[in-house]
């Protein structure tokens, strides 16, 4: 195959690849705390002694968007949302996760949980305990949380050190590989949920043109194998 045929081929993985990420964003227009997430087109440049180099593309960094996702009032008193580029910290079998899904509850032990039964950690990365029998809880917008007006502690808001070091690891929890700290300009709101931010009109258009990127590619890809195979039959005359 020559060089157009491996460019065009590397090009083709890519699309593919952001199509399952487009997809992906549409399927999760509406889960709650979602973030949109694009693929970084980049240049890859393989040389060998004694031969031209080959330029191909590679699509292989993930970008997650940050946009504040729109907030819904549901007067929940476990619901929670946060104005702010800030994160909620989880405890999971994994290890600490960050997420920006708010829709928690209060287990048996009196533990704040996500829906998944991760415990939700406080300023200090210790579990937030809710007194099983409190008639009422409040949260303020610096996440100090009470119960029948007696202060119990403070859900903690942190955000990566640097924002390429976190990893999404499913539809809303991510991984930190490096230092994460305390966020001091996030805001709790109690009663609300963050939607997802995906734009849906937005990631249709972008399915529709790689698409046909994809379909100029793969016709690209059928013409050349008809001009190789006649130039192959041209010679062995």
């Amino acid at each position: 195959m020559e060089t157009a045929g491996y460019a065009t081929l590397s090009r083709q993985s890519g699309l593919l690849r952001e199509m399952r990420v487009v997809a992906n964003n549409i399927a999760n227009a509406a889960t709650t705390g979602y973030r949109s997430e694009g693929l970084i087109f980049s240049e890859y440049v393989k040389s060998a002694p004694g031969q031209e180099s080959l330029s191909m593309a590679r699509a292989n960094i993930h970008n997650t968007s940050l946009e504040q996702g729109q907030l819904t009032k549901t007067n929940g008193t476990f619901d929670f949302a946060i104005e702010g580029d800030a994160f909620f910290m989880v405890e999971t079998p994994q290890g600490e996760r960050l997420t920006r899904a708010g829709a928690f509850s209060s287990n048996a032990a009196g533990d704040l949980v996500t829906m998944d039964g991760y415990r939700v950690l406080d300023a200090g990365r210790a579990p937030v305990f809710v007194p099983t029998d409190a008639e009422s809880v409040q949260v303020g917008a610096d996440g100090t949380i009470s119960a029948d007006g007696q202060p119990l502690g403070q859900i903690g808001l942190f955000k990566p050190l640097e924002k390429h070091t976190m990893y999404r690891e499913d539809g809303v929890m991510f991984r930190v590989d490096g230092d994460i700290e305390e966020a001091l300009d996030g805001r709790v709101l109690q009663g609300f949920l963050e939607g997802s931010n995906v734009n849906a009109i937005h990631q249709l258009s972008r399915m529709v043109e790689i698409q046909r990127a994809y379909e100029m590619g793969q016709s690209f890809l059928t013409t050349e194998d008809e001009r190789i195979r006649a130039a192959i039959k041209n010679l062995i005359k």
